[in-house]
This record gives structure tokens, sequence and C-alpha cells, in this order.
């Protein structure tokens, strides 16, 4: 059985492989369509997921892999990798560098280990439970949080909300911002990667698949967060997709007072 200090490099190695397969078609031609769920993909997302899935059969042959473009195998196995080469495919189309590729691992169904890694600006963070996230090699911390009123939120779009989701996620807005300046738009994984950085206080989303999610919870929680679902219950491979970050675990009750109205 490896050990997690051999997942962990895996798992960078990973990253390393996936950041050269898509830094080429970065801002540049590349070929892309809609997928039936209507997202986009592009030939940078399939070259990052193919290059991490075959270093994982040469080397994890046992474990199941759960892809975004490539779907799962070995879906019976304890240990199973989540891989999403580019979160934030729109992001990317558009030249912007606030993508990320997705590395987690999951055991019986829950998270032990995650890696966010932004290929252009070099940024990486990496997690795994039990031990400290690191980003850049160093410790991240997420910050203190005193009250809703003054915290920073992020999400990526708000058209990702039902009309209940939606005004679920006004109310929060309204608790945390007031007469001041509008929240955080766009963004996708690197959202957590700040939150894990001490940079935001708060991420909510919708509609997420186990690949947008299962690598983020290693990173914040190992920075000293906390993400669950909209009931404050903890994400696992069953999770319906709602999410929470939270830089500073005290502010749980105040947010899902906030969207419960």
């Amino acid at each position: 059985m490896p050990t997690l200090t051999d997942d962990l490099a895996l798992a960078e190695r990973l990253a390393d492989a996936a950041g050269e397969a898509i830094r080429p078609f970065f801002r540049a031609d590349f070929a892309q369509e809609t997928k039936a769920d209507s997202s986009a993909v592009t030939e940078a997302d399939r070259a990052a997921e193919q290059a991490m899935r075959a270093i994982l059969e040469e080397e994890r042959p046992e474990d199941g892999i759960v892809g975004e473009e490539f779907g799962s195998v070995r879906e019976e196995a304890e240990r199973q990798w989540v891989l999403d080469p580019i979160d934030g495919t729109q992001s990317f189309i558009a030249g912007r560098p606030i993508f990320g590729t997705l590395i987690g691992l999951l055991q019986q169904g829950w998270p032990v280990l995650g890696a966010i890694d932004q290929p252009i600006s070099g940024e990486r963070w990496i997690g795994a439970m039990g031990r400290e996230t690191l980003f850049g090699g160093k410790p991240a911390k997420t910050r203190r949080c005193r009250a809703l009123d003054g915290a920073s939120v992020a999400t990526t779009s708000p058209h990702c909300f039902s009309e209940d989701e939606t005004d679920a996620y006004l109310r929060l807005i309204a608790h945390c911002y007031g007469e001041r300046p509008w929240p955080v738009y766009g963004g996708d994984c690197y959202n957590y990667g700040l939150l894990a950085a001490g940079h935001l206080d708060i991420v909510i989303e919708t509609g997420l698949k186990l690949h947008d999610f299962a690598a983020l919870i290693a990173v914040v929680e190992g920075a000293g967060g906390q993400m669950c679902d909209w009931q404050g219950e903890p994400l696992n491979a069953d999770s319906d997709g709602r999410v929470i970050a939270l830089g500073d675990p005290a502010r749980l009750d105040d947010v899902l007072e906030a969207l419960h109205g």
C-alpha cells in the first residue's frame, strides 16, 4: 500500500504532467467543442487528463480513476483518483490564468488528499488530511473572520444558482456586504486556493460534480478552513454539489442561518 508521502509525491508529478500538456495551448489556437451538458471542452483539457491517466495506469494500476473528460475505471476500488484537468475551462478559453488542474484522492469515498495547480502562474496548493496545506512549498493559512459583515465572498457565477438558491445566496450577500462593493465573481477552483492562502473568507457554489470539489477539501481544511454542503454536512462522493468553503469555521452557523433564512 502506498504511503501518504508516496501519494503526495505522485500528485505533484500528475500536476507537473498536466501543466506541461496545458501550457502550449494557453492563449494559442486549439480545438474546442460543447459537451452534452453545454459546458466547453478543449484539446488542452483532454491532453492534460490523458497525461495524468497514463501516469496513474503505470504507477497505481489497482486504483480507480474518475476523470471529467474520460470517465471512470475500476469504480469498485477503495482508492479513487479524481481528476479535473482544467477546472475553469471558460477562463482558459478567455485567456484568464485563474483556472486550475484539480487532483484528488478518495479513500472509500472520503477525500484524503488534494492539489490545486495553476500552470501559468506556477502556483500550487497541496494538502492531505492530518497535514498542513502547502502553497508554493510553505504552509498556507486561512484568515479569521469575526462576523459575516465585512466578509469577502466569492462564487464562480450567480447564473449557476436556481431561483431558490439565488434567494439563499442573496441573503448571504446582504449579510456580508450591505452598502459596500459587490462579491468576487469568476475563479472556479482558484478561489479556494485564495481562501486557503488567507485572501477570501467564503466561497459558495452549487451544481458541482465530484471532480470539481474532491481535491479542494484537503487543501482548504489543511489550511485551517472548513468545507461542507449547504446543510453543514461533510463532503464526500455522494454529496449533492452544493458547496460552502469557509476560511474561519466559526462562521459556519452564521452562513447556514443566512442561507436558510
